[in-house]
């Protein structure tokens, strides 16, 4: 189990920054990984990314391009899953004036506008087979016509693809074209979830919080709970948990108790809790939520989600501590 030290504002490492993307690289895998990334962005292979969602596959997509010969190209990407399936091929290919209803104007497509730059395609297993077979023809060099067009069009376009899918697994089933997985994949990058770069969740949170403008920090036992904890959200579940946290915190520091009742489920929040007395748990639980209650201007529902409990239990427990619950009116 990793254990952290109490954190401050002070200690923010600075990112750096890849066409408008923040990037923390701290730990031993994720600065492996951008070393190849370093490495495979001097070539104009195509290069797949595959990673758990939230864990910064279009963080390594844009380094592709930032460290590439191409950086000072144009650098365009879609999300496939995005767009209607009926759309997908005139914004890939674009399309001439009268192509279809609605086309008043000719529109170049995606590989056009990415001439001799990078074209990043995100969850690219959610392409249909039709287009499939006409992206695989592009990628093999063979010119293309736009949707009603007459005249061919040629690109030089460095792709980079990714995907939270397992792409052998849609090979398998029938939705995904072996060949075009074979070209996709010249060079394939794993991004490592953050349950296997836990020496990054610190960084990572302390930022969000200096984001955030908070300017207090984590004690030792909530730190040591989120460097524990698996984000299965990964590094978007950590902001979102952090920005939570930050806006509702008042105080100088942010303890284990204000952490979401998931992470406060983990095994060192829940070892923090086995070092205390059993006689004084009921004095500390009581402090914890008077203090939480005092933070949030004594606003319950705010308190509650804190603490990670119903706003009921809430009421239970102030019953037991004696507190009026009369206040429930005046302070909800």
């Amino acid at each position: 189990m990793a254990h952290a030290t109490a954190s401050t504002v002070s200690e923010i490492r600075a990112p750096e920054l890849f066409l408008g993307i923040r990037a923390l690289v701290v730990s031993e895998p994720l600065r492996k990984l951008m070393e190849t990334v370093e490495q495979v962005a001097r070539t104009s292979a195509a290069v797949l990314i595959t990673g758990e969602s939230g864990s910064g596959k279009e963080m390594v997509a844009r380094a592709l391009h930032h460290f590439s010969p191409r950086c000072s190209k144009p650098w365009v990407d879609i999300n496939c899953a995005a767009l209607p399936e009926h759309l997908v091929e005139s914004e890939l290919f674009g399309y001439e004036k009268g192509a279809f209803s609605g086309a008043e104007t000719a529109k170049p497509g995606l590989f056009e506008l990415a001439n001799s730059g990078t074209l990043f395609l995100d969850e690219i297993g959610e392409l249909e087979p039709r287009i499939q077979v006409k992206l695989l023809r592009v990628l093999d060099g063979v010119p293309y016509y736009r949707l009603g067009g007459q005249r061919k069009t040629s690109t030089d376009v460095r792709i980079v693809t990714a995907t939270n899918q397992s792409l052998e697994d849609l090979i398998a089933t029938g939705q995904f074209r072996k060949d075009l997985y074979y070209r996709l994949s010249q060079i394939h990058l794993r991004v490592p979830p953050l349950r296997e770069r836990r020496d990054d969740i610190l960084p990572l949170a302390e930022y969000f919080l200096w984001e955030e403008k908070c300017k207090c920090g984590f004690s030792k036992s909530a730190a040591n709970a989120l460097v524990d904890y698996s984000w299965p959200g990964n590094v978007r579940e950590l902001r979102n948990v952090v920005t939570k946290v930050a806006v509702l915190t008042q105080g100088e520091q942010i303890d284990l108790a204000m952490l979401p009742a998931e992470i406060l489920q983990s095994p060192s929040s829940q070892q923090e809790q086995e070092h205390v007395p059993v006689g004084r748990l009921e004095d500390i639980e009581r402090k914890v939520i008077l203090e939480v209650l005092s933070q949030t201007g004594w606003r319950h529902h705010k308190a509650a989600e804190m603490l990670g409990i119903s706003r009921r239990t809430l009421t239970r427990k102030l019953k037991t501590y004696g507190v009026r619950n009369a206040l429930d009116s005046v302070l909800a």
